[in-house]
């Protein structure tokens, strides 16, 4: 059980790390996300995910995997704040596709 508790610790400090560089270079991420959220994400899902599976994995695909989830918790929301006229531009452009 211990090397459970270690393994997801190791695993979040190597989230947490990614997370900071991606912050950094990001104005993005910046504006909309807050670490700590962002950590509380990722916490709830290392109940989903085997912390191994994730120590496994080298920091190139790590990181990939992060900013993944950084992305679509930056966007979430982003159509709600649309004006109804930009709704119409977005539901034109995409029935175009």
């Amino acid at each position: 059980m211990t090397q459970v508790y270690m393994a997801k610790d190791t695993v979040i400090s190597r989230i947490s790390g990614i997370v900071d560089k991606l912050m950094q270079g990001e104005d993005l991420f910046r504006e909309r996300l807050d670490k700590n959220e962002v950590m509380q994400i990722f916490s709830s899902l290392l109940e989903r995910v085997s912390p191994e599976k994730l120590l496994s994995l080298d920091d190139s695909e790590l990181t990939a995997r992060v900013d993944r989830v950084m992305v679509r918790e930056a966007v979430a929301g982003t159509l709600n704040q649309l004006t109804p006229e930009q709704m119409k531009i977005f539901d034109a452009a995409v029935e175009g596709r």
